[in-house]
Formats: structure tokens, C-alpha cells, sequence
């Protein structure tokens, strides 16, 4: 499910669970374990990677639809509180995605500080307008302190899958690589954030973090969690939800 790897204090997070990474309520919350104790346990930075071709497709759509209201919420709470983790990690996190990563793998990408997408015909975006889900405001919120407002505004709103080139262009990602070198590259990355003077490139990283993690403490004021709860079991959204998992099955 998920798979830790040493790289000289460097800890890769390789996401494995297969066919496509996605993401259930076990691996979020594992995820967000390993990354809350990762410093604890002597990680210098973390690297979120995946399977080459795949980041991660997002949330496990199937297994969250088996689940009854307070399943969801929890696994909503859990989700969120990933990405918070994400977002005030201790230590340098950046994101080698390996392939594809729509919807909740670009999500996680947006809360890591440095992304390396592998060039060609990897796709990436928050498509979840396209399939009848409701945008979080402090998703948009991410994609907006990544990208910039107009460009958030399109990577929100159009529900589109972007091509490397395009991700690039609208500073969805930092890189991009060839497939077998993304995650030698978000690894450099995190080895030249560690060369800085610590304590300075500590305060300068709390710092530019500021507006993602008042976003964050905002979360509940913009998006009640009870609403969004509503909002997954409303029938726009179940039947959306179910006619994707039937072209999935196809």
C-alpha cells in the first residue's frame, strides 16, 4: 500500500496500491501517518512518488461510495488532514509524479513545495467538475497559491486533464523529466533545500507557506463539513459518481 524507501535520510513515500494508486481511507491515513512521523524518525525531506506512468487517479471512488455517511466524513476529515500535513511538514516535501495524476493525485501535489511531473503523455488537473464532484474551496485555494488566480481559475472550473507541457505552462508543476529520472530530480531538489543555512531556510519556507496554511485554518468557515458531506450523498453527485465507476468498469 505504501512503500517507504531510504535515500540517505531522504524518504521516498512510494504509493503501491495497485491498479492505479487510488486512494482509499487506509492509505490516506497511512499517508499522513508516515508523513507526521517521518521527521521523527530521522527523515531529513520527504518524496511522494508512485508506480512509472502513475502518480495516483485520485480518490478510490468504488470504496467511497460503499461507504455509509459517517464512513465518509471521517474519510473526508482524514483527506483534508493529509493535506494539512502535507502543507506543515517539518522537513522539504516535494512530489515525483511518476505519470498521471488527476483529481486527488494532483491534490496532493498542490499541498507538497516543489512538483516534478514525468514528461509525455502524463495528465494532470483537478477534473472533478467533469465528473459531477464538488470543488473544495481550500482546493481551489491550493491551486490557487501554486498557480496563481486566472490559472486556478481554469484548472478549477474547466474540469480538464492538462498534458505535461500545459501543467508546466500554468505552474501546476515546478519540472518536468524524463520518466526515469522525475524522481532524481525532486530528490535533488530536496538535497538543494538542505544545503541552505537551516534555521533562515526554515523561516523562509514558514513564510512563503503563510497564505496555504491560512487557507487550511479557514477550511471549516468556507467549507462546512457537514455541507460537503450533503454534498457527496446528493443525487447529482451519487449518480455522477456511479455512472463514472460504470465507464470505469468498461
Amino acid at each position: 500500500m505504501l512503500e517507504r524507501i531510504d535515500h540517505d535520510g531522504l524518504l521516498e513515500l512510494r504509493l503501491a496500491r495497485p491498479p492505479v494508486n487510488a486512494l482509499d481511507p487506509d492509505l490516506i491515513v497511512a499517508l499522513a501517518e508516515a508523513v507526521r512521523t517521518a521527521p521523527e524518525e530521522g527523515a531529513r525531506a520527504v518524496i511522494l512518488s508512485g508506480r512509472p506512468g502513475l502518480f495516483s487517479a485520485g480518490l478510490d471512488v468504488p470504496a467511497f461510495l460503499a461507504l455509509d455517511r459517517a464512513a465518509v466524513s471521517d474519510a473526508w476529515r482524514a483527506f483534508f488532514e493529509l493535506c494539512s500535513r502535507l502543507a506543515h511538514s517539518d522537513v522539504p516535501v516535494a512530489a515525483a509524479l511518476t505519470g498521471h495524476a488527476p483529481a486527488g493525485g494532483c491534490v496532493l501535489a498542490l499541498f507538497t513545495e516543489y512538483r516534478v511531473l514525468a514528461a509525455g503523455k502524463s495528465k494532470m488537473g483537478l477534473n472533478e467538475v467533469a465528473v459531477g464532484l464538488h470543488m473544495p474551496w481550500v482546493i481551489h485555494e491550493a491551486a490557487r497559491f501554486v498557480a496563481g488566480s486566472r490559472n486556478a481559475q481554469r484548472i478549477s472550473t474547466t474540469g480538464k486533464l492538462w498534458s505535461a507541457e500545459e501543467a508546466l505552462a500554468l505552474g501546476l508543476v515546478d519540472e518536468l523529466a524524463a520518466e526515469e529520472d522525475v524522481l532524481e530530480r525532486a530528490l535533488d531538489w530536496a538535497r538543494e533545500q538542505l544545503a541552505l543555512p537551516p534555521i533562515a531556510a526554515r523561516w523562509a519556507r514558514d513564510v512563503a507557506r503563510g497564505p496555504l496554511w491560512a487557507a487550511l485554518d479557514a477550511r471549516e468557515e468556507f467549507d462546512p463539513h457537514d455541507d460537503l458531506v450533503d454534498m457527496w450523498f446528493s443525487d447529482e453527485t451519487q449518480a455522477a459518481l456511479r455512472a463514472l465507476v460504470a465507464s470505469l468498469g468498461k
